[in-house]
């Protein structure tokens, strides 16, 4: 587990002195009217094992900085980082050191290759500086370079390869390391839109399959929703609002938060487990002339059915040719929601509210009441993503 607590970075004269007027309401811009600047501001979050957590925000907004203090690389100047049960902040210069070696690995934006090293040896770097031997670290690089997906590209040189392939490259040092914690500061903001998709794509393929804790920076919302269990939005060195993909599209925090996601497609966004009703609601309804009495009830007549994970776009054709609402099922096929037809349009119409975002609505989708399945639940499924 990753905890920040109370971080705060502030550039300039007497940082502490300005971290106190912070803490006691002072302003941003009072503080960088008298030449200091502060670069986050009481920034606390926790970071679950196995979970990608995206901090979202633009040039500025601290991001970065933050990313910086979660790895000793800026030492903050008030709070406290703590990972796999040590306090970052209080270790040694060697301590943090063997920590970032052996526990943290980062991956950086403009890929950090060594021009004059082959693909194979940039991959195995961490563990040549660990002091890993030879065989054993070029066995593991060629591991990592094939999750990556560049077996056959060991022997080849950096500048024979495109940038999606440098970035993979990047990715598999990171990897090679085993480190339980991966930093990824705009790793793909870099790339052209169709290569960027695609290490998406390959980051969201290997967590499957590794599990590792990961810190993603971006500025970039689809991205964000893409691949965030849970999503930290910064604004002038605080974050704003955390929370899953479909809090943030759903009840955003205030109107910074809200002008990320207005021009959002809905449709391509939230999934059928994010909108879904309580199956229950289905029951005691009429169809073809027979009352629906059971979950097989529901199941036998619904127009289509569909996984919790599936984008509302996919539900507009069984909805708008059957009166009966989709069935929404768990990967076992169990019966976990219904939507109507009424609910689905509900839902693209007026934003929510957060007194709106209630759980299951009151049955009429007089303002397109979300389900809270994506948020109460911590295997991913029903949440949003991000579609073209």
């Amino acid at each position: 587990m990753l905890q920040a607590e109370h971080l705060y970075k502030v550039f300039g004269r007497r940082p502490n002195s300005a971290v106190k007027q912070l803490r006691d309401g002072a302003d941003r811009e009072e503080l960088r009217a008298a030449g200091t600047t502060a670069a986050v501001i009481d920034a606390s979050f926790t970071v679950e094992p196995g979970q990608i957590f995206v901090v979202m925000g633009l040039s500025g907004s601290g991001k970065s900085t933050l990313l910086r203090m979660l790895n000793g690389l800026l030492e903050p100047t008030a709070g406290h980082v703590r990972f796999d049960g040590q306090d970052l902040t209080q270790l040694s210069a060697r301590e943090l050191r063997e920590v970032r070696s052996k526990k943290i690995s980062m991956v950086f934006q403009h890929f950090a290759l060594f021009p004059h090293r082959s693909v194979l040896e940039n991959a195995a770097y961490g563990l040549e500086v660990q002091g890993v031997p030879r065989a054993e670290r070029e066995k593991r690089a060629a591991q990592a370079l094939e999750l990556a997906g560049l077996a056959g590209w060991e022997k080849s040189w950096p500048d024979e390869l495109s940038g999606g392939m440098q970035q993979r490259v990047g990715l598999a040092r990171a990897l090679a390391t085993d480190a339980d914690l991966l930093l990824m500061d705009e790793s793909f903001s870099a790339l052209d839109p169709l290569i960027r998709r695609d290490m998406q794509d390959q980051l969201l393929e290997l967590q499957k399959r590794l599990k590792k804790t990961i810190v993603f920076i971006t500025h970039d919302l689809n991205e964000a929703m893409r691949l965030g269990d849970r999503i930290a939005v910064m604004r002038d060195g605080q974050i704003v609002q955390i929370g899953t993909a479909e809090d943030i599209l759903v009840t955003p925090a205030n109107d910074y938060v809200a002008a990320f996601t207005q021009d959002v497609d809905r449709s391509r966004v939230l999934t059928a487990g994010a909108i879904m009703a309580d199956p229950e609601s289905a029951l005691g309804t009429a169809v073809d002339g027979k009352t629906l009495r059971t979950p097989e009830d529901v199941l036998a007549a619904a127009p289509a059915t569909v996984h919790e994970d599936t984008p509302i776009i996919e539900l507009f054709t069984p909805c708008s040719t059957s009166g009966t609402a989709v069935a929404v099922t768990s990967e076992d096929g169990e019966l976990t929601g219904v939507v109507p037809r009424s609910r689905l349009l509900a839902v693209l119409g007026e934003p929510m509210t957060p007194a709106d975002h209630n759980g299951h609505g009151n049955g009429n989708g007089s303002q397109g009441k979300v389900s809270k399945v994506a948020s109460d639940r911590g295997d991913g499924q029903g949440k949003v993503i991000a579609g073209a």
